[in-house]
């Protein structure tokens, strides 16, 4: 075969090769969501979603308010005097020790489970949403893929809007299902990736409910065992279970003030 043939005949063969998809480009407004959202469709398909997942994502609109929230986090740059007076961590710690004092029997059956003490997961159910009192008005998927969709930090969204999209096959949110600003649900706002990796039912109803407070709070404690809590061991600064209350949270000023708040709550 000539060589001009043989160039030919390559030129052919790499032409039928089918390229790979390649993800949707980012974007810092909502011009081109559309568009993203329909070729991360295919992404979310190859990924194992679903017909549910891909209708809640085709339906989710771009939130304008997800993005002013996430550019601008000022609370985590405050002093930690200043961050535990904002976040309120007073009534925290006095509504803590009241709950703690009520649910005795559901506290210890979680450190009994997981050897996460209570105090850490009251804090950390205090600090995310009052204990329940406001867990979000921002639909879980809209805020998510938008933050998917957003320049900013696309490479760490992406498999959370994936997750997200996942937990509306399962039947675990909708569409319209409320969060945070970041796409973080339920009683102590999960983001949907761990939401997917460690929830817990812990009523036995078959279902994970992050907004009934016996899944939220098992999945929580479920979260830090996963992630290395050490039962018996400290949690303030310096001390092993430190390190894992850094995984729930990367803020450091967040980190102490749960640190303080959990040791007042277990007295």
């Amino acid at each position: 075969m000539s060589a001009m043939k043989s160039f030919a005949l390559a030129l052919l063969l790499t032409a039928l090769v089918p390229l790979p998809l390649t993800a949707a480009p980012c974007g810092n407004t909502s011009a081109g969501f559309a568009a993203w959202k329909r070729d991360f469709a295919e992404e979310a398909r190859r990924a194992g979603v679903g017909q549910r997942g891909l209708q809640a994502l085709a339906q989710a609109q771009y939130a304008t308010s997800t993005i002013a929230a996430d550019r601008n986090q000022k609370s985590f740059r405050y002093s930690l005097e200043k961050f535990m007076q904002v976040r309120g961590a007073d009534t925290i710690v006095a509504q803590g020790r009241k709950r703690k004092a009520r649910h005795p029997e559901f506290y210890a059956a979680l450190e009994r489970i997981y050897g996460v003490p209570a105090g850490i997961l009251i804090a950390l159910h205090g600090m995310e949403t009052a204990f329940g009192h406001f867990m979000g008005d921002s639909p879980v998927v809209s805020a998510i893929t938008t933050l998917a969709f957003d320049c900013r930090r696309a490479d760490f969204f992406t498999p959370h809007a994936i997750a997200a999209l996942k937990l509306v096959d399962q039947g675990t949110i909708t569409g319209a299902t409320p969060g945070a600003k970041h796409g973080e649900l339920g009683h102590t706002q999960f983001l949907p990736g761990n939401a997917l990796a460690f929830g817990v039912d812990a009523t036995g109803d078959g279902r994970v409910d992050f907004y009934d407070m016996s899944d939220a709070l098992a999945s929580t404690a479920n979260f830090l065992r996963q992630k290395g809590w050490k039962p018996g061991r400290g949690y303030q600064p310096g001390e092993p279970n430190f390190e894992v209350i850094r995984q729930w949270n990367a803020a450091s000023v967040y980190q102490q003030a749960i640190a303080i708040m959990a040791a007042r709550i277990d007295g």
